[in-house]
């Protein structure tokens, strides 16, 4: 069976198009939006996952005072990063999405082994080893610096930091856009083990050929294409000769994601504004066009793939 380079319901196909002019209609837009997040909440429960716990413990925290410490006032914001996604109107430029980030990578990683008795952190566990894995393969020879790009609160930082460490001392550096990650970020980090910084992935500031390593870990989905070649751009300006790039993010030829039920998909599209642009862009050829070796592609886990490109 011939495996087709994307789901029918992205990009210009019929399917595609009556699902994004539900989309358009406000009033079914909203419909969607809440009945997503209702969706995602209740699943996420039933599992195991304190949602709502969490939330409200870290907004009792008085981690809002540390906003302004961690936001870096020169930053413009990009019109991409400023419409609304994942069913918040200030997409991730808020609080409500600070403070559920970590029980929704829980659930995330829940959904990629659905018929195994797995709990959250089981799970979340398997899929930072099935990317780690990869690197350890593919990945640069000698890592002593690695950059997380959008690294939201931290959870894919810490992880790929502890990874890393097992070997030798490293240092660490997540970098968001949104200060509000950020802080949570931080806050689950106590012992400063990793350095934190707000910043734009495709204009950091960072010095040239400062890492050995740079990941995008499920943050490319979330942006159109011309944002993506720009900070692909700027991973091979800072990083070594020898050192490499990995993306892991949704596989557009997985059997899963191109299989999911119509609701499911349609809900998926209603909170993700660039997933046609995702799943009709060529990521591989794209980090060939931006300078690096032709990348390593493998399907890491059943939903997602991982690209390893290294910088000659």
């Amino acid at each position: 069976m011939q495996v087709k380079a994307k789901p029918d319901w992205a990009g210009d196909d019929l399917l595609s198009r009556v699902v994004n002019r539900l989309i358009q209609t406000k009033p079914i837009y909203a419909l969607m939006k809440q009945q997503a997040r209702q969706v995602l909440i209740k699943t996420a429960e039933k599992k195991g996952i304190p949602w709502r716990q969490n939330y409200q413990d870290l907004e009792l925290s008085g981690i809002q005072a540390e906003l302004a410490a961690i936001a870096n006032p020169a930053i413009t914001y990009p019109d991409y990063y400023q419409v609304p996604f994942h069913a918040y109107d200030q997409g991730n430029l808020c609080w409500p999405a600070a403070f559920e980030a970590e029980s929704a990578t829980y659930s995330m990683a829940l959904r990629v082994w659905p018929d195994e008795a797995l709990t959250y952190q089981a799970a979340q566990d398997r899929l930072r080893s099935s990317f780690h894995q990869v690197l350890a393969k593919h990945g640069p020879a000698q890592v002593h610096d690695i950059l997380d790009l959008g690294c939201s609160v931290g959870l894919s930082t810490r992880s790929l930091h502890r990874y890393y460490s097992q070997i030798q001392p490293v240092r660490t550096v997540g970098l968001d856009l949104s200060p509000y990650m950020l802080a949570v970020a931080k806050a689950r980090d106590p012992h400063g083990e990793i350095e934190w910084r707000h910043g734009l992935a495709e204009a950091t500031g960072l010095p040239d050929a400062s890492f050995d390593l740079v990941t995008l870990q499920f943050v490319i989905h979330e942006l159109p294409r011309q944002a993506t070649q720009a900070i692909l751009s700027e991973s091979l300006r800072l990083l070594r000769p020898g050192g490499g790039l990995a993306i892991v993010d949704n596989n557009p030829q997985s059997a899963v994601i191109q299989n999911l039920p119509p609701v499911l998909f349609t809900l998926m599209k209603s909170t993700e504004p660039w997933s046609d642009d995702y799943y009709t862009f060529d990521v591989a050829a794209a980090i060939v066009a931006a300078g690096f070796a032709p990348p390593i592609t493998v399907a890491s886990d059943p939903r997602h793939r991982t690209l390893v490109a290294l910088k000659a």
